[in-house]
């Protein structure tokens, strides 16, 4: 051997032991989140809340040239979202690159033979969140470590995923409430309640349905999520961490149960099968037990964190991991049960569940090591096929794009001419919001014998997110399905429907035949309709009951120290006549002008008072119970209220029962199961001041309330708790209904209404109501005794029923799935208004704010708190 090949050799050896000593030193400078939080991720009883989290992430980024962190925006109590992009050094050099290629493939905007060329030349894109549900405590911390790892780590496999693969990480999806939830627990370590949940709410508004947000966008870390996701990115793969699996196992994982929404592309059942299966043989092979497939969840559903990308050809991957505190447990192995997650046997022989868990002791740290196992495995597997998933989700998009051609529709058309054109534009913003492609005509043009104007909006069929834009527009026909034959039926995952114009009374016109239209592309968020204040106003301005918007602008004027009222009739203003229950308003210092331009109102001035009947009306002070037992549906009320301005106090259970109530003009109690109001959490529950529900006390108090002349509000399960507690001559017509003879599971409803009644001002004379294991009425002949009563009425006369609203007599159903309506609730009240005393009840059988989706019901509730605020 020359001196010189002896010399070359001795230069590499040094050469290489120079630069991984040189790594291990940079590696060491790099901080661990032990380094910032003083106890390694997983340690039992240990937490790290928001504030360390955010400093661990910092210091990481400013240390590693392989971790860039950005802030997507902030949250509703005002706490800054991240976002981490990690992977090699030169592809972090260049990520505009890669989300160039990323977009391109995604939205088709290339040839064939070009989106071969860059998907070999692209870089997988995958997003990973953790920290969605606070009280699933695992994910939010694994989510450090995870970073760590993968910034760090000289392993060949993690060489492998940084140089292929661009790794989104969210950290924490809901900072506020893992703040609430650490809060939590570190208060009650060591008493009785340490495993407990709040008795609050975990976000915000939302609570637990901050996974139920990902069509309608309402919140804003739903929508700082999918602008990255749909509108920036555009990941392969989507994966959110949830907990918790079946008991006695440690994780549920890919394939899901079915049944499948076949819009969703069958590349995607079979990728997200995929990754499951990577998932699991990686778990046998590294000796971790416990991971169960095929259990519950299904991939029908649009709206969740992992539903909503197999809409727009990305593998949407869940998985639920056992073990959400940071307490241990032990399951001893003798009381192993025969089967788990309903009837998968533990013996090994079942295909989904291998290798199963056999017990023993649980930890924190072990939730977390299985998630970042699953992880690696999705992250291995992205590296290896990296170019298959580019070209993959470019494929499944042209296919959408030539499906439009042969299928249709080829567009869909949102007219100006709208019963609530504040309504549409949002429909068009949340289509909008959800990465769907959108044009706006800029001239008027006709199709067929329909003219529209200009303004319009068009949304062509023939685009790559066609599964997404079709199933919010389009009805959906739930497969029915039994667990057994002669069984009862398989409850779906969430909902079985939720067309989008259908709960939004929105008008849009499906078009089969291709058409010309001039029209500009909508880049942004679609602003109002131009709006306009017109006419001489000596004695107000009017404006047309039939837009949610009106309430918006009443109330700010209201607030401003303006004057308003409501007309019992059909008002007739120059060319354009106002139905019954249209708003007027006076005075105070908010500018009308500035109102009807930003929510696209027409404002007509009145130069004299009309010679129709007015209500006056002051702004509303709502009373909204809220239960120590948390509440979503109290959540989405209070949501409502904020975004239409009302004003509002939170009553817990002692205000009901301590409190003057006669400072309200309304109160509300959302939906929620009778025994919960009157009893909530017990002592063995939570502390004792979170204990303990509204009582004998609150419901006489709520009685006295209304007898004196208040408005008591009630959404679907809480009307129970009212006709019960206030012997009111109703009851459930769907009480003690078989499920297999009975059930509406999640889906919309078609409902007559009453547009005559003053409750009903502004509506359309048919909606669709969002049905979820809702109620019937059925008026009873004879008043009952309540608890709430002050003195035996059963001799009393029964109180006035006045019906608002009944379920259609026939096709009640207009989407998802609906077994025995005929039978149970066809014909039957929807919502009424019982006297009682000097008061009132409205009583509602459904739940006319669901999840901030069914804007077409909303005003049923706006005018009930007017009702209680008119003068």
């Amino acid at each position: 051997m020359s001196s010189k090949i002896k010399g070359y050799k001795v230069l590499c050896t040094t050469l290489v032991l120079t630069l991984a000593c040189v790594f291990q030193t940079w590696a060491q400078q790099v901080p661990s989140p032990k380094d910032v939080y003083g106890f390694q991720v997983g340690d039992d009883y240990k937490l790290a809340d928001y504030a360390q989290i955010e400093d661990y992430l910092g210091k990481l980024a400013a240390a590693s040239n392989r971790v860039q962190i950005k802030e997507i925006g902030t949250t509703v109590l005002g706490r800054k979202m991240y976002i981490l992009f990690i992977s090699s050094e030169e592809n972090l050099a260049n990520l505009d690159k890669w989300k160039d290629i990323s977009t391109k493939l995604a939205r088709v905007k290339v040839s064939d033979k070009e989106a071969v060329q860059l998907s070999e030349e692209g870089k997988a894109v995958v997003w990973i969140d953790g920290g969605m549900h606070s009280t699933e405590l695992a994910h939010g911390q694994m989510t450090s470590e995870l970073a760590y790892t993968l910034a760090t780590s000289e392993t060949t496999e993690m060489k492998k995923i940084r140089d292929n693969v661009i790794t989104i990480l969210m950290p924490v999806m809901n900072p506020d409430g893992l703040d609430i939830v650490v809060d939590w627990y570190r208060k009650n370590m060591g008493t009785p309640y340490e495993t407990s949940r709040p008795p609050i709410l975990y976000h915000y508004y939302m609570g637990h349905d901050n996974n139920r947000d990902w069509f309608m966008n309402t919140m804003p870390e739903t929508y700082n999520v999918t602008k990255v996701i749909y509108n920036e990115w555009y990941p392969q793969i989507v994966y959110n961490h949830h907990q918790s699996s079946p008991s006695w196992t440690k994780i549920s994982i890919p394939p899901y149960a079915d049944p499948v929404n076949p819009k969703i592309h069958p590349a995607i059942t079979a990728g997200v099968s995929e990754v499951g299966s990577a998932m699991s043989k990686r778990f046998s092979l590294e000796d971790m037990p416990g991971a169960i497939a095929d259990n519950f969840y299904t991939m029908f559903w649009n709206g969740g964190g992992r539903t909503v990308p197999y809409y727009h050809n990305m593998i949407g991957i869940l998985t639920e991991t056992g073990h959400t505190t940071p307490t241990p447990r032990f399951y001893d192995p003798e009381k192993l049960p025969k089967t788990v997650a309903g009837s998968t046997p533990t013996d090994g022989t079942d295909i989904m569940y291998p290798d199963p868990w056999k017990g023993g002791e649980s930890h924190f740290r072990d939730a977390v090591d299985y998630m970042l196992t699953a992880t690696w495995a999705t992250l291995d597997l992205a590296a290896d096929r990296k170019s298959n998933y580019l070209y993959n989700i470019y494929k499944m998009g042209a296919s959408a794009i030539e499906k439009s051609k042969t299928e249709g529709p080829f567009a869909y058309v949102i007219g100006k001419d709208q019963w609530d054109a504040f309504e549409s534009v949002n429909l068009v913003n949340v289509l909008l919001k959800g990465g769907i492609e959108i044009e706006k005509a800029t001239k008027s043009f006709t199709i067929g014998d329909r003219k529209y104007e200009k303004g319009s909006y068009i949304i062509y069929g023939g685009q790559a997110f066609r599964p997404y834009l079709m199933d919010l527009m389009e009805k959906q026909n739930y497969p029915t399905r039994f667990q057994y034959p002669g069984g009862p039926p398989d409850t779906p995952y969430d909902l079985a429907g939720w067309t989008l114009p259908m709960q939004m009374g929105v008008t849009v016109d499906k078009i089969k035949e291709s058409f010309d239209v001039s029209t500009e592309k909508v880049t942004t968020v679609a602003g109002y309709y131009e709006g306009d204040v017109d006419g001489k106003a000596s004695f107000g301005y009017a404006l047309s009951a039939n837009s949610n918007a009106a309430v918006i602008v009443t109330n700010k004027v209201l607030k401003a120290g303006g004057k308003a009222y409501k007309t019992k009739a059909s008002l007739k203003v120059g060319k354009t006549t106002l139905p019954a229950g249209s708003y007027i308003v006076s005075g105070g210092s908010a500018s009308l002008e500035e109102l009807a331009d930003s929510y696209g109102l027409e404002i007509m001035g009145l130069s004299d008072k009309p010679e129709i009947e007015l209500t006056k009306i002051h702004l509303p002070k709502v009373g909204l119970y809220k239960s120590w037992v948390s509440n979503m549906d109290e959540g989405w009320t209070r949501f409502v209220m904020d975004e239409y301005e009302f004003e509002m106090d939170t009553l817990h259970d002692k205000d009901i029962q301590t409190v003057d109530l006669s400072q309200y003009d309304a109160l509300i109690i959302p939906s929620q199961r009778p025994k919960s109001i009157l009893h909530g959490h017990t002592n063995l529950e939570m502390p004792e001041k979170f204990t303990g529900g509204i009582g004998l006390e609150g419901s006489l108090a709520l009685s006295k309330y209304v007898k004196a002349g208040g408005t008591l509000i009630a959404f679907d399960a809480a009307s129970n708790y009212v006709i019960e507690q206030f012997g009111l001559p109703l009851s459930d017509a769907t009480e003690g209904a078989d499920s297999k003879e009975f059930f509406i599971p999640g889906s919309l409803i078609k409902t007559g209404i009453d547009t005559k009644h003053p409750l009903a001002f502004g509506m359309q004379d048919t909606v669709a109501v969002s049905f979820n294991r809702s109620r019937a009425f059925k008026i009873d002949k004879q008043s009952k005794k309540g608890e709430g009563g002050e003195e035996d009425i059963e001799d009393a006369p029964a109180p006035e029923v006045e019906v608002i609203a009944n379920y259609a007599p026939k096709d009640l159903l207009m989407s998802g799935w609906a077994m025995g309506e005929d039978k149970y609730i066809a014909k039957k009240p929807a919502l009424v208004k019982v006297s009682y005393g000097e008061g009132s009840v409205i009583l509602f059988a459904f739940r006319p704010q669901f999840r901030a989706q069914p804007r077409g019901t909303y005003k049923l509730i706006f005018n009930a708190l007017y009702e209680g605020a008119s003068e």
